[in-house]
Order: C-alpha cells, then sequence, then structure tokens
C-alpha cells in the first residue's frame, strides 16, 4: 500500500507535521486530509467530532493561542486550503519538560502540509497573505465554558511573529499575561 502521509516528528513530543502525498496527472491532483488507518501509525486514535472551517482576510493577522481546559483537551489537525500562514502550537501540557515552548510550520495551499496538534496544545496563526482559509479537524466539541487562551504577546511565550500584526481580535488581545505562579497548564487526560 502507498503511504498518504508522511508523519514528521517536530521537536516538541507528540507534535507532527503531516505532508500529504498527491497523486497529480493531466487532471490535477488529489490527496487525503484524513486517514484513520494511516493516523494510528502516530497514536491517533480518536474520532474527530467537528470539522471548522475559518476565513481571514488580511495579512498580517493573528489568532489564537486558543485551546480548551481539562476534560474537553482536543487533538487538532489544521490545514490551509488557500493563502497561506504560519501555524503554531505552543505546548501546555502539565509538567511536560516543554512546557510552553512552541513550534510553527508554514502551511499553505502549495505545500501539501498539515500540523498534527495533540492534547495539551494551544493553537494559533498568522496570515502571511490576504484570504486565506483553513480547515481544522477536531477531537472534542467546541465547549465554551472550558475554552481558553493565552496572549499571544506573552514574553513567556516569546513567539517571533514573521509580520507585523495588523488584526487581532479584542477577545485575544485582552488575554492576560501568563502568571507563572498560577497557570500550570492541562492535564491530559
Amino acid at each position: 500500500m502507498i503511504q498518504k502521509f508522511n508523519f514528521v516528528s517536530a521537536l516538541i513530543d507528540g507534535l507532527y507535521i503531516v505532508e500529504r502525498n498527491s497523486i497529480k496527472d493531466e487532471r490535477g491532483s488529489f490527496c487525503r486530509f484524513f486517514c484513520a488507518e494511516e493516523f494510528s501509525r502516530i497514536g491517533f486514535n480518536k474520532s474527530f467530532v467537528q470539522i471548522n472551517h475559518s476565513i481571514t482576510k488580511k495579512k498580517g493577522t493573528v489568532r489564537g493561542f486558543h485551546f480548551q481546559k481539562t476534560p474537553h483537551t482536543e487533538t487538532k489537525i489544521v490545514s490551509c486550503l488557500r493563502g497561506s500562514v504560519l501555524d503554531v502550537a505552543v505546548d501546555i501540557r502539565m509538567d511536560s519538560p516543554t512546557f510552553l515552548q512552541w513550534h510553527a510550520e508554514e502551511l499553505s495551499e502549495n505545500n501539501n502540509k498539515s500540523m498534527y496538534i495533540p492534547d495539551g496544545f494551544a493553537h494559533g496563526f498568522q496570515t502571511l497573505e490576504d484570504n486565506c482559509e483553513l480547515l481544522y479537524l477536531h477531537s472534542e466539541f467546541y465547549t465554551p465554558g472550558a475554552e481558553d487562551s493565552i496572549n499571544v504577546l506573552d514574553s513567556k511565550i516569546s513567539m517571533e511573529w514573521p509580520l507585523n500584526i495588523t488584526q487581532i481580535s479584542k477577545r485575544d488581545s485582552a488575554q492576560p499575561m501568563i502568571d507563572i505562579n498560577i497557570f500550570k497548564g492541562v492535564k491530559v487526560v
């Protein structure tokens, strides 16, 4: 069987860059975004319960860093359908040796990459061009009482955004900076 995906380990345990292998001919191309059998090779054995789609109009816009608290932590697979983004995952797993470290990857409509973000990570991105569309697969339902986020400018994360931030939601920009004496991350169950 020809593998439809290459799973490239990031420097943070459990986080993967997913390279989708396309079949191309004179008509165009075909690739899968998910296959339970192949994703089981990296230990993913859950079901996806939601698929979300976002459109971000302006280059330089930042969304994030969003997550859900225990017991509603979620695994996500994020893919870019149009444009290009710098996709970022921040490790917020309680007692993780890489706690508050991040990994960023450019996802675009042309590079056939997705980011596999396991439970216990906050997620965000910056658009690198106008009119970007993302597709997200989620292993948990959106639970308003469990949602939270980290300020994208928090010095404890030290995220290096490639562009000046042109837009950010009021909610995201109003997030307080992490108080390391209070924020201990999330427990992955």
